[in-house]
């Protein structure tokens, strides 16, 4: 985790193809059936350091299933406030606004649905209103049948 959470840090300083050439070897390190906490953590990070919505799509694809074997005791053992469920929001905001981007906008609501489904597990913080104003940002943006990435 410390690996990819430096890799991480490297694309928010500006660093995209630094960050993006780490996180795929540690992909190629870790696995198809490495620890799921790590693929998830990786393949949503990852996602958000291309541009073009298909690729990032195929990121957040492989973060939701990996998502789909975590427990909490595993989210736990990173940081015991962690629970599963308050990373379902957030991944299906993403593959939301994927989807969205690729206009596929009724593929863009249901996750969008799940995202709003799966919100109340976020907490009363600055992460939580961050997910929920963008929810409702992608959420008007499909209803616009805008393509165009958001800001």
């Amino acid at each position: 985790m410390t690996a990819i959470l430096a890799a991480v840090g490297a694309g928010r300083d500006g660093d995209t193809g630094a960050a993006r050439t780490a996180l795929l070897a540690l992909w190629t390190e870790i696995g198809p059936a490495g620890d799921a906490l790590h693929r998830c953590t990786l393949a949503h990070y990852l996602a958000d350091l291309y541009d073009d919505p298909a690729q990032a799509l195929a990121w957040n694809i492989r973060a939701l299933d990996a998502a789909d074997t975590v427990t909490d005791e595993r989210v736990q053992e990173q940081h015991d406030s962690l629970r599963i469920a308050g990373f379902y929001p957030s991944l299906h905001l993403n593959l939301a606004d994927d989807y969205r981007r690729l206009g596929s906008f009724r593929t863009a609501a249901e996750h969008l649905a799940l995202a709003r489904q799966h919100a109340p597990a976020l907490g009363p913080d600055p992460y939580g209103d961050l997910i929920r104003g963008a929810i409702d940002g992608v959420g008007a943006a499909i209803e616009r049948r805008d393509t165009a990435p958001r800001g």
